[in-house]
């Protein structure tokens, strides 16, 4: 079976929801707004670019561009880039496979040409010119030359979102969705496996967006810091006291204006990626 551009929606929705109901620290969340967004903005920029993320008939770049201009037309700002440079490859994919969705998606990061990175690059000088980075090469302010893929890999020694494009979702694949498994085996429900996700991709890799805009030090240090919560958080066996120590952490992050973006945005596409595959395999939770 496949998924139909219903389930799709519904399946990047629900994602989308998921992510903004479980508290996260540093980010935009149902608990507490910060960095002059709010949760409804989040979830305005959802609704208006799921059109646009599965339409069957655009390519990976269109999606992306379509979504963002949508997005900016709604909120009024950038809320959802890296989500949408996450999942949009991921909706193409899951239009044609079946169980082997991997498979499906390295075929359609193959299939991404010099239009999908033309389209891109025109979505990021949309939300921030400085976008991939100012490499020597193949810089967003630029034209591209080369594919989607190899513009990505000139970014994904320091982007985490562009380094997907270049090992096939690894880091959502084998890494967050083993997150989300480990903690629904321990029993978490509702936003618990979700914010186990999120702290996942923050305490394992220095967040990219806070590496862009305070460098790689403090990347490296919140990513530190997050593993002592993700512990303490594990441990504790009490809900309200699991939500204090996150809400702390949370005003100091937005106290020292911290967003984790990119660790929320590879959350967004894990959940993405967890809810298509609970429909591919006939509702079955064996992700």
């Amino acid at each position: 079976m496949t998924l139909t551009r219903q389930e799709i929606m519904a399946a990047y929705l629900d994602a989308c929801r998921a992510e903004i109901d479980a508290l996260k620290p540093g980010n935009v969340h149902r608990f507490a707004d910060g960095h002059r967004m709010t949760a409804d903005q989040f979830l305005q920029s959802a609704a208006v670019s799921s059109l646009s993320v599965t339409d069957p008939l655009a390519s990976v770049g269109q999606r992306i561009l379509r979504a963002v201009t949508a997005t900016r037309e709604s909120v009024g700002t950038n809320t959802n880039l890296g989500i949408l440079l996450l999942c949009a490859p991921l909706a193409k994919a899951a239009e044609s496979t079946s169980w082997d969705f991997r498979k499906g998606l390295t075929q359609t990061l193959d299939e991404m040409n010099a239009g999908d990175a033309r389209d891109v690059f025109a979505a990021i000088r949309l939300t921030n010119p400085g976008g991939l980075g100012s490499a020597e090469e193949h810089d967003v302010r630029d034209e591209p030359t080369v594919s989607l893929v190899n513009a990505m890999a000139m970014a994904a020694d320091r982007d985490m979102i562009a380094r997907q494009y270049t090992n096939g979702f690894e880091d959502i694949f084998n890494g967050g969705l083993s997150a989300w498994r480990e903690a629904a085996a321990r029993g978490e429900e509702d936003m618990w496996p979700t914010i186990f996700v999120f702290l996942y991709f923050l305490s394992s890799f220095p967040d990219s967006h806070i590496g862009r805009k305070h460098g790689t030090g403090l990347s490296v240090e919140i990513a530190k810091e997050a593993d002592t919560i993700r512990r303490r958080v594990m441990d504790e066996t009490r809900l309200p006291s699991r939500e204090k120590i996150l809400l702390d952490f949370d005003r100091r992050l937005k106290d020292r204006d911290i967003n984790p973006g990119t660790s929320a945005d590879l959350t967004v596409a894990t959940l993405f990626v967890r809810n298509m595959k609970f429909g591919l395999h006939n509702r079955s939770l064996d992700v």
